[in-house]
């Protein structure tokens, strides 16, 4: 036993300062903001999955949008299903584009952001709500002013740290 005892602590004393040599070389790395200001998908790099914003405000649901009606508001393509809705959004695109750039309103409110799921969404007080989950629209529907409210007062700060996209 004394003699494992006496080669670990021989291999210790070789391989600690080479640790602390190694480990005072390495700096550290910042990661940048991979949190972008404008919910995009991750592939296609289309705001809120492809659908037009503007039919969650004319129709009863809303519609996927296609590739033939884009536009490009700060720096992301936007998808609508007609042309008019394309003309809408662009003479108007904060009333249509979702608060706080699409990031779930819930977490917003309580200083966060995430993404959302723009099939889970409300309308309210004439402005486009998306959020991340089922309950968390069932969390704002129960006291929406006082959510929108403190989302407004959060996304300040909160926005000045995202990437623009």
């Amino acid at each position: 036993m004394t003699q494992t005892y006496k080669q670990i602590l021989t291999m210790l004393a070789f391989v600690l300062p080479l640790l602390a040599m190694v480990s005072a070389a390495i700096q550290p790395v910042r990661a940048q903001s991979v949190v972008t200001l404008i919910v995009t998908d991750p592939l296609t790099g289309v705001a809120m999955g492809g659908m037009d914003p503007v039919s969650y405000f004319t129709e009863p649901e809303p519609v996927q949008g296609l590739v033939d009606y884009e536009f490009i508001w700060n720096n992301v393509p936007w998808y609508f299903s007609t042309a008019a809705n394309r003309d809408a959004f662009a003479t108007a695109p904060d009333i249509y584009s979702p608060q706080f750039g699409g990031h779930d309103v819930m977490g917003v409110s309580r200083g966060f952001v995430s993404d959302s799921d723009a099939r889970i969404f409300t309308v309210f007080k004439q402005r486009l709500y998306l959020f991340y989950s089922a309950a968390n629209r069932e969390a704002f529907l129960l006291s929406p002013d006082a959510a929108a409210s403190a989302a407004e007062s959060q996304w300040p700060a909160l926005s000045a740290n995202l990437s623009i996209n």
